[in-house]
């Protein structure tokens, strides 16, 4: 409609408004973004950047947040998730870090271990106090103790440096479909799962055991959820891997769901040789009895 605008609560109503005639929501999608996605970007505070539009109205880009103290590794990731419509946050010391987790809330945090005033351990550690959202962690050293301390403070993924950045970026978007997914909750009759003084609620990422609150990051209840819902079940360690992070490369010699599994039995207040929850099948991988 020439000369005239008009304000669509959605991309159904555009395309029924646009110029009088009926374009598709996706043609709507590509027509905002062409046209009006450098410009929007520029000048649009972080906080309310778009990704899309749906019947809801406006939805708000999901916040990631970088930590390292190399300003071309924050800028080459920040572009590539700028380009995936991330609103990203760079900051270069740990207390950067640590107040604009306070101030924004981000939805996903990438940490580097080795930063100026303290190292990313740390802020994973008091990410974990308050918060729940995905943490993955960033390094230069390839030593497994490095990859296993990150893993048992709580971090949910590890890439080591030189990576591939559309790598990285696979990662931090199958992190938050985890995340959200878990948070969503599931089916009405499959929202609670009590097992063995085990109750876990899939629709609020709750879980108590004896009726004690467990604290526990996603991928930890994405591995519980899934050894519950299989009671009396050898669950392979690949299946528990797949299961978790989905389309992602197994190795036999990736100890990831090892130093999961510990952490686990560390806050289920269980043990590897007597195991009362947890139990070890050697060469197979994990269950829990009925």
């Amino acid at each position: 409609m020439p000369g005239s605008f008009f304000v669509a609560d959605s991309f159904d109503e555009m395309a029924r408004e646009w110029d009088g005639k009926t374009l598709a929501p996706d043609a709507c999608r590509r027509i905002l973004r062409n046209f009006l996605g450098k410009f929007l970007w520029t000048w649009m505070p972080e906080s309310c950047k778009i990704t899309e539009m749906g019947k809801g109205g406006i939805l708000l880009a999901e916040k990631i947040l970088i930590a390292d103290d190399e300003r071309e590794i924050t800028e080459l990731i920040a572009l590539y998730l700028e380009n995936e419509h991330f609103t990203v946050f760079q900051c270069h010391t740990a207390q950067e870090a640590l107040d604009c987790i306070d101030k924004e809330c981000p939805d996903l945090a990438i940490l580097d271990v080795m930063l100026p005033d303290r190292s990313g351990f740390e802020i994973c550690r008091r990410i974990r106090r308050e918060y729940t959202f995905p943490v993955i962690m960033l390094t230069a050293k390839i030593a497994e103790v490095d990859r296993i301390t990150g893993l048992t403070l709580g971090a949910d993924d590890y890439v080591t440096k030189p990576f591939l950045p559309l790598e990285l970026v696979a990662r931090v978007k199958a992190q938050l479909r985890r995340y959200t997914r878990y948070n969503a909750g599931a089916k009405p009759e499959e929202d609670v799962i009590g097992l063995r003084g085990l109750v876990l609620n899939t629709k609020t990422h709750e879980c108590t055991l004896n009726e004690k609150p467990l604290a526990l990051t996603p991928t930890e209840f994405a591995i519980l959820t899934i050894l519950c819902r299989n009671p009396g079940s050898t669950v392979s360690s690949e299946a528990l891997f797949h299961g978790v992070w989905g389309e992602e490369y197994y190795s036999k010699n990736n100890n990831t769901i090892t130093v999961h599994i510990r952490h686990l039995r560390e806050k289920m207040g269980d043990s590897f040789e007597c195991p009362k929850y947890i139990k070890t099948v050697w060469g197979v991988g994990y269950k829990i009895e009925n």
